[in-house]
């Protein structure tokens, strides 16, 4: 008899190992121990990181009223969109702030879960004499799902010539522009290479590869505190880009006058969809779908609350919405165009 009571007791804490006798659903299903987030450089590293660092307890907070503990969230930020691509392609990261763009290039390891909501500008146009007629560029109420990438010249002699011939009404010729010093960002930035590029070929049969004076940032502050120096001529940005950066133009960038009357715009794109919060298909944590709904429905509802917009604001997101993968074929479209 004893025996017998034994085996029992053996066979009962066998099946609480195998998380319960006749149940498939393992009872550690909801517990992560480790969520790995990657963001993009949008801003410099050292800035990301210590005002993103709340995000993660939100994350936790709210992933647990959806029942879901996790343990702890790390947050990197990358050196390079295309290193928080490869970390997500590799499942080195399980989640991520990226661009529709370094999305699409690695969409074959990556699924897209959330786009992001931006504040509208009062200037959604590509017509330059909106852009260049005086007055400042001002945000708007609106959430938007969209925007634009600009052309933007700085104070130098160069870029000022360049301005003063589209402000006249003219196209400046390739060979002006290819004498320029141009600030990109990585070849998977929409805003900062990509949408500049097409609009090159489309307008100069050319593209940013072609011209002979390119620097690659490693964030927007880095190209505007370039341009503001000197040191290049023109950047490509978000079409926000001076607003955004209006107040440190001359605090932080030592620009000798205000961003309004340094700088000018002699070429916007079309319409880019906006970034994304896209996860890993080789990430072991984000196989689980229940995980993957309920970490959409926390950033969704952390977009709504006062303290979470504090911490968005500095990649620039006011909320999000949910994604499909069709929304960025517009942007696969313009990377198939580029290749050919």
């Amino acid at each position: 008899m004893k025996l017998w009571k034994a085996l029992t007791v053996v066979g009962m804490m066998v099946c609480l190992m195998l998380s319960g006798c006749g149940s498939h659903e393992s009872t550690d299903s909801k517990h992560v121990k480790e969520l790995k987030i990657a963001i993009s450089p949008y801003q410099d590293a050292d800035t990301m990181k210590t005002a993103t660092e709340p995000l993660g307890k939100m994350i936790q907070d709210k992933m647990k009223e959806k029942g879901y503990t996790i343990d702890k969230v790390t947050m990197n930020v990358g050196t390079s969109y295309g290193a928080v691509g490869e970390a997500l392609s590799s499942g080195s990261a399980d989640m991520g702030f990226i661009s529709g763009a370094t999305y699409v290039a690695y969409d074959q390891d990556v699924d897209v879960l959330l786009t992001a909501l931006r504040q509208g500008i009062d200037k959604d146009t590509d017509d330059l004499t909106v852009w260049n007629n005086g007055s400042k560029e001002a945000f708007t109420n609106n959430l938007v799902t969209y925007y634009r990438s600009a052309i933007v010249v700085g104070p130098s002699p160069k870029g000022q010539a360049i301005l003063q011939k589209v402000k006249n009404g003219q196209q400046p010729t390739w060979e002006e522009l290819n004498n320029l010093t141009w600030a990109v960002m990585s070849p998977a930035s929409a805003s900062g290479y990509l949408y500049p590029s097409l609009y090159l070929k489309e307008h100069y049969g050319k593209k940013i590869s072609d011209l002979a004076h390119v620097v690659q940032s490693d964030s927007y502050t880095t190209s505007t505190a370039r341009l503001a120096s000197g040191q290049v001529d023109v950047l490509v940005a978000y079409s926000h880009i001076r607003a955004h950066m209006a107040d440190k133009w001359q605090s932080v960038f030592g620009g000798t006058g205000d961003i309004w009357s340094q700088t000018g715009v002699i070429g916007v794109t079309g319409k880019i969809y906006n970034d994304t919060v896209s996860v890993s298909k080789t990430s072991q944590v984000m196989q689980d779908e229940g995980f993957r709904k309920a970490l959409g429905e926390s950033l969704i509802e952390i977009g709504k609350t006062e303290d979470g917009l504090k911490v968005l604001k500095t990649l620039g997101h006011k909320g999000y919405d949910w994604a499909k993968r069709e929304d960025y074929d517009g942007e696969r479209t313009v990377q198939k165009e580029l290749k050919s």
